[in-house]
């Protein structure tokens, strides 16, 4: 049978397709836009809603999520019997690290999480879909994340590259590594009805992790270091970055405990290169994995 992937140009959804193409399973692959023919891939193109509201009737192997939960939760509401046996979908560890934030709009997020979580669940339990919810720390290694790209984008337009002073923990994780975690659910029920937390591989210090983003870049950029007093005239200046650096000294990182027993995932360290901030195509994903590359 077929797996429908939502989401497929995400970052996560670019490796997914990557690897399910290796392995020769045939997929559905939701776009907002049209994209180039994939070995293996039927694209449909539209928002989600749309293109769900023509599946009424389909089964799936599987569906697999990196779109909005909350999307799922109504359309499956709407269904008498199941799509699919299972359901495999990324949150975010927002959901947690955010809970108390301050910050309206991100209370707002968290309320989304939290309602996307309980709904999807629920709906799938009514119909009796196995269902296993990923919640990832910080996501790279497409070139096409909202977080560190965009940074590095900036820096090498201006020729410097901020780096804040701060010392909470991250723990960054590759798309890819998210992927196989997905991949190994998808083929074993070990994770079924459960909710994993995945993070990368190691565990380093906001000025660490901004150090090594810096390297990476291999010259052409001046480091400037911000230290704690110029952060919080950012946040007093700023409404926007009140949230971010609220949490610069906080530890936002996962218990990848339960996702290494029970899946066998242990993703990998960060070590990012050039190539890490230069957006990756589906194609370009697939030859990467084709090849065996870790970066």
């Amino acid at each position: 049978m077929t797996v429908l992937v939502s989401g497929a140009t995400s970052q996560i959804g670019r490796y997914l397709l990557a690897r399910l193409s290796q392995s020769g399973v045939p997929v559905v692959a939701i776009s907002r836009r049209a994209q180039p023919p994939m070995v293996g891939v039927q694209w449909r193109v539209g928002d989600l809603e749309s293109v769900l509201a023509g599946c009424s009737g389909e089964r799936w192997q599987a569906i697999i999520s990196f779109s909005p939960m909350g999307a799922w939760s109504h359309w499956l509401a709407g269904q008498t019997e199941a799509p699919a046996p299972r359901i495999i979908a990324t949150s975010s560890m927002s959901v947690v690290t955010k809970q108390d934030s301050s910050q309206p709009d991100e209370q707002h997020v968290v309320a989304q999480l939290q309602a996307g979580e309980q709904g999807l669940a629920m709906q799938a339990a009514r119909l009796g879909m196995h269902c296993t919810l990923f919640r990832p720390t910080l996501i790279y290694g497409a070139g096409i994340d909202r977080s560190l790209t965009p940074i590095v984008s900036r820096a090498r337009r201006l020729r410097l590259f901020p780096i804040p002073m701060a010392h909470g923990m991250r723990q960054p994780v590759h798309a890819d590594d998210i992927a196989q975690a997905v991949l190994a659910a998808l083929a074993s029920d070990a994770a079924a009805g459960r909710v994993l937390e995945i993070g990368g591989g190691e565990r380093l210090d906001y000025l660490r992790m901004f150090q090594r983003v810096h390297a990476s870049l291999g010259g052409g950029t001046l480091p400037l270091y911000l230290p704690g007093w110029a952060l919080r005239l950012l946040a007093a200046a700023v409404p926007r970055a009140r949230g971010p650096v609220s949490r610069l000294q906080q530890d936002l990182v996962a218990d990848n405990s339960a996702l290494v027993a029970l899946l066998g995932i242990q993703p990998r360290p960060f070590q990012p290169d050039a190539s890490t901030w230069r957006p990756m195509t589906p194609e370009q994903a697939q030859l990467r994995v084709g090849s065996g590359a870790r970066g």
